[in-house]
């Protein structure tokens, strides 16, 4: 029998999902010229975001900023030490072209827990990071302090691609 802790993981991973796949979904929705779904699909997946955290809280996994920086930290590492390096294997045996995305996430996950690491220094010292801009390269998901001026280290998308997050 599942305990509590058990459906709030499987709720939370459930809720999760949901938020993304809406997220894909109204944007598909909005190319295809049907605005108000695309709404109605951002508008859901907000509420699934609302379920989501809430299970999260109770989780009592949100804990001061040094520890969630070191989940994440921890987080990131596993994905891109441990969890996309086999997937990318698999694909690429496989001839699938989920390669390329698996290919891009150990990269772009490995900056990130680099990124989490140096904010975790930050924080230890009581201080914020000093870059106020954080760009997202919009193919492949890496992150960059501060405005980019050469093509994305990851995918060569062209920095004026980045986006201000």
């Amino acid at each position: 029998m599942a305990t509590t802790l058990d459906n709030l993981k499987d709720s939370f991973a459930g809720e999760s999902q949901a938020n993304q796949k809406y997220r894909a979904f109204a944007k598909k929705a909005e190319r295809e010229g049907f605005p108000n779904v695309a709404r109605l699909f951002r508008t859901a997946a907000e509420a699934e975001r609302i379920h989501a955290e809430g299970h999260l809280a109770a989780m009592e996994k949100v804990g001061a900023t040094a520890d969630n920086l070191q989940a994440a930290i921890e987080g990131e590492t596993y994905e891109y030490k441990e969890m996309y390096p086999p997937m990318l294997d698999q694909a690429v045996a496989d001839e699938h072209k989920a390669r390329r995305m698996f290919g891009y996430a150990v990269e772009a996950e490995a900056v990130h827990a680099r990124l989490y690491a140096l904010a975790l220094e930050a924080v230890k010292q009581g201080k914020d990071l000093t870059e106020v801009e954080f760009y997202l390269c919009p193919v492949c998901g890496n992150i960059e302090m501060g405005k980019p001026t050469e093509p994305c280290k990851v995918c060569g998308t062209k920095p004026d691609k980045f986006i201000l997050v």
